[in-house]
């Protein structure tokens, strides 16, 4: 009964039989040793949250004892049976009983006081002493020793064990106690080779003997158990464990059935990986992607899809610490044989449980990188569905942010419709000399192609991402960087310096502004709009078909969630951050307004408020256009007056 005694392989199982065991000759009476007592105790009321556990402890132990029996018939002709490999659980309500069979190894009677009457094996005596110093007994007992046995005592009264070791000519034996302190040991004929626990429930654990309740927890917790299970004669567990098998002998069909019991969905993967390893952990798992996820509907994060299991024993069912959170969507089943099968089914050991979690999260990038290269235009459709999830992994998961930013795609000024690629494409097909990712985010790619802040791209012919959501310019923060390419957007100061995108541009056409009247036509501007509004005007001619252009404004994305912040909280607004200011000294509205500074000042003073306006709105961050509608109608008024002055003075 490994899971309860140790390091022992013995298994208790089995259930209805048509002969009764009988105990016979001398009972004999012992104590339990003093460790034993306590650990009784520790199970019977703290150790397990939820007391249905001991049906699984009681299973893995009898078909740990199915197969150590398996085992040792291979080299030992001293083993046998005439029993099929199984495991039987009869449930009696009207005598409030639970009787789980096996026909496995068994125990002969040096075996069952070992096992039974002591806490066996690796150095489990010298830790319950050390347990009496140490007033945390719950945690630090986990993954020590095997106690899956004595989670009998949270719902019996009184156990009763019958067993008969496999080898030939062993006897058969009654084991019974009620855990207040000692236990009975005595011959018994009639007893089949195997383990056979009989529990005597308490009146608080009577739902443990309705077969609909058992057999709801067989189901989760044990449904794939590699021996059949019975339940008052009904095979329970008919579904087989596929992770188990050889990669290449599952077909689609059966991922595609496995995946929708396991779901509980009606759709067909997208995606499966079938993965097994034996370093640095033993692992195997079968991993699904479904067709559509219930979060694009609208509905609340849903919780982790994949199950955790050690033997095909289910240890931790949607297993929040298995992957990261952002990995959520995938559905499936890791099975590792490095998991203890003992207490730490239900308590996982915190070490075990994230070092399986570093390796699980980079197979799992791994194997979406390899599908995206394997058929890049079905990824871009699973980005389009699932990209909300890799970009949340790329904000909150730094250890693997390398791996995720392969798996992010954007549209581009250089792709067309739903086409996306990858950094990794983007900065294959760079110019000559480019060490930057250039991006720009965008509610859209009408207002990207329009933009003041591509049209130099255009010209050079660089690549620009273009990103639409707001989480984007937080994901592209977070990277900082893709294989030594910087993250850089199309509107900040750094672009306005970079060599690839100066344009050659001379001053020599007849009605150009000079250097100085440019210089001096931004001192102007500088001191017309006010230090709370700009806090530099300078000039530059990268420009061609705008004024000017903001730098070192307040992100988009940052603005309006300070916006929604400020709405929710009643806050008071904060005042824009003042702006740097970027004007080309060539465009006709820049050589006006040199001219009519002096001339109309006031006219001067609407034309650059209005420009600064219209520049703070190609950035994408003035808050309400309709302060704009005054100053509109005051400029229409004057421009339609000069046109009527015309009219006249031409008359």
């Amino acid at each position: 009964m490994t899971a309860a005694i140790g390091n022992t392989t013995t298994r208790f199982i089995r259930a209805y039989t048509t002969t009764h065991e009988v105990a016979t000759g001398k009972e004999e009476v012992h104590e339990f040793k003093t460790e034993t007592k306590r650990l009784l105790d520790i199970v019977a009321n703290s150790l397990y949250s939820e007391k249905e556990i001991f049906v699984r402890e009681l299973i893995s132990n009898a078909a740990d004892a199915l197969e150590k029996l398996r085992q040792n018939q291979a080299y030992d002709a001293t083993y046998s049976t005439d029993q099929p490999l199984d495991i039987k659980i009869e449930l009696n309500h009207e005598a409030n009983q639970f009787i789980i069979q096996d026909s496995g190894v068994g125990m002969d009677l040096e075996e069952l006081s070992e096992n039974l009457g002591t806490i066996a094996g690796s150095g489990s005596k010298k830790f319950m002493e050390k347990l009496e110093k140490d007033g945390n007994a719950k945690d630090n007992i986990i993954g020590q020793f095997g106690v899956g046995f004595y989670s009998t005592f949270m719902v019996g009264n009184k156990i009763t064990v019958y067993t008969k070791s496999a080898k030939e000519g062993s006897k058969g034996y009654c084991w019974t106690t009620d855990g207040q302190g000692s236990y009975s040991v005595s011959e018994a004929d009639n007893v089949a080779v195997g383990t056979k626990i009989i529990i005597e429930l308490r009146d608080d654990c009577k739902s443990f003997s309705s077969e609909l309740e058992i057999d709801s927890i067989i189901k989760r917790y044990s449904n794939f158990i590699g021996f059949p299970i019975y339940l008052n004669g009904k095979e329970v567990n008919t579904i087989e464990a596929l992770w188990k098998k050889d990669v290449n002998s599952v077909t689609p069909e059966q991922h595609t059935e496995f995946y929708r019991f396991i779901a509980n969905a009606w759709d067909d993967p997208q995606y499966t990986l079938h993965f097994k390893t034996d370093a640095p952990l033993s692992i195997s798992s079968v991993l699904y992607v479904p067709e559509k996820h219930m979060e694009m509907l609208g509905e609340e994060q849903s919780e982790p899809g994949v199950s955790l299991y050690s033997r095909k024993v289910l240890i931790q069912p949607k297993s929040a610490g298995l992957l990261p959170h952002y990995l959520r969507f995938i559905k499936g089943i890791v099975d590792s044989e490095d998991i203890p099968l003992n207490v730490s089914r239900e308590l996982l050991q915190d070490n075990i449980l994230s070092r399986l979690r570093q390796v699980m999260t980079k197979r799992v990038l791994k194997w979406l990188d390899t599908e995206a290269k394997k058929d890049p235009k079905k990824f871009t459709e699973f980005f389009l569905d699932y990209g909300q999830f890799i970009k949340e992994g790329a904000c909150t998961d730094a250890m693997h942010k390398r791996e995720i930013a392969k798996l992010l795609r954007f549209e581009s000024s250089k792709t067309n419709g739903r086409d996306m690629i990858s950094l990794e494409e983007y900065n294959q097909r760079s110019q000559e000399g480019q060490k930057r990712i250039y991006y720009l985010l965008t509610p859209k790619r009408k207002y990207a192609e329009e933009s003041p802040y591509t049209e130099m791209f255009k010209k050079k012919g660089i690549e620009i991402l273009y990103l639409y959501d707001t989480v984007d310019e937080f994901v592209v923060n977070h990277l900082g960087k893709f294989q030594d390419y910087e993250l850089v957007s199309a509107d900040s100061p750094e672009v306005a310096n970079d060599p690839l995108l100066q344009d050659d541009r001379s001053t020599t056409m007849s009605d150009a502004l000079s250097d100085n009247d440019a210089k001096e036509l931004a001192s102007w501007i500088e001191k017309s709009l006010g230090d709370e509004v700009v806090k530099q005007v300078d000039v530059s001619r990268r420009l061609a078909s705008y004024p000017a252009i903001v730098l070192e404004h307040e992100s988009p994305a940052m603005r309006k969630m300070m916006q929604m912040m400020q709405g929710s909280a009643k806050m008071e607004e904060a005042p824009p951050t003042p702006t740097r200011l970027e004007i080309n000294p060539d465009h006709a509205v820049m050589k006006g307004l040199f001219h009519i500074r002096q001339q109309n000042p006031d006219l001067a003073k609407l034309v650059t408020e209005q420009v600064y306006d219209n520049a703070l709105c190609a950035a994408g961050v003035l808050d309400d256009p309709r302060s704009m509608i005054t100053r509109l109608n005051k400029l229409l008024e004057i421009t339609v007056q000069n046109v009527e002055q015309d009219k006249k003075v031409k008359a």
